[in-house]
């Protein structure tokens, strides 16, 4: 039987972009950056963390926000052959209608809903009032604006 490889080994998986690379050829790809630099995101983990304080549902900084330590990027691109690197940290605003909107995107509409549903089923819509509770709390009961920063990355071969 043959296993599935994951991502877990960024250096062969950019080795492997590489070399399919034409000769000038440039590898581009964004990451973002760590959660506390995105502000929903983070609203939305730290009030999910005091629902369940015993196992909180860490899907958002472990697998979106939690590859986005630039050295560590670039210091794999070069292991994998890279040498031209270059890495561009945008921040821009994310803006809804209203605290409920970003709570129903994240705890519903990603995998963290998986998380929240696995410490049971019933436990998804309190996450949801909860953050959007915490939105509202931090941002305001209407319009919400919260910053989301990223990184551009691009490795030319």
């Amino acid at each position: 039987m043959m296993r599935s490889r994951s991502l877990t080994d960024k250096v062969q998986a950019y080795r492997e972009v590489r070399r399919v690379l034409r000769p000038d050829g440039h590898f581009v790809f964004n990451v973002w950056d760590r959660i506390s630099s995105n502000e929903f995101a983070d609203v939305v983990t730290q009030a999910l963390a005091a629902l369940f304080p015993n196992d909180p549902p860490l899907f958002l900084a472990r697998t979106p926000h939690g590859y986005h330590d630039t050295r560590t990027i670039e210091a794999e691109l070069r292991a994998a052959g890279f040498n031209q690197i270059k890495v561009e940290t945008i921040t821009h605003r994310s803006r809804a209608g209203s605290p409920r909107h970003p709570a129903i995107a994240y705890c519903q509409g990603t995998p963290l809903r998986n998380e929240i549903e696995a410490r049971g089923t019933a436990q998804l819509q309190e996450a949801t009032d909860v953050a959007a509770e915490r939105i509202a709390a931090r941002f305001g009961k209407g319009p919400v604006d919260g910053k989301i920063q990223a990184h551009i990355v691009v490795a030319n071969r």
